[in-house]
């Protein structure tokens, strides 16, 4: 993936409500959503969601066909996984990456200083 591409998808993704609505088009799998039921499970005018999808079309992030009357709204996987590709590229310097718990921040202590001392 070009870095171009990237920041586009990254740039479409950097909205709530896009970003809402895409998640809304992974989890609904290959058969996708029509943009009505999209715009009804999020709470969002019609008129806004067509923005919103529209930017997301546009980036390459999501597909639309028609059926029927119908626009129907799926996630482009083949585009989903190729930036987290790009994202993940060159992960921890080649070196094999950390196990999740060695890359979440410690808990800080909470123990009193005498306490500490006592351990």
């Amino acid at each position: 993936m070009e870095s171009e591409t990237a920041v586009k998808a990254l740039s479409a993704l950097a909205q709530e409500h896009r970003l809402a609505s895409f998640r809304m088009l992974v989890q609904a799998g290959e058969t996708g959503m029509p943009a009505g039921a999209v715009a009804e499970a999020l709470g969002i005018p019609n008129s806004s969601l067509s923005f919103h999808l529209a930017h997301l079309t546009h980036s390459g992030l999501v597909l639309q066909r028609r059926q029927g009357r119908s626009l129907i709204y799926t996630a482009d996987y083949e585009a989903m996984n190729a930036l987290v590709g790009y994202l993940m590229e060159n992960c921890c310097g080649e070196a094999g990456c950390a196990p999740p718990a060695a890359c979440a921040a410690e808990a800080p202590d909470e123990r009193t200083p005498e306490e500490r001392k006592r351990a």
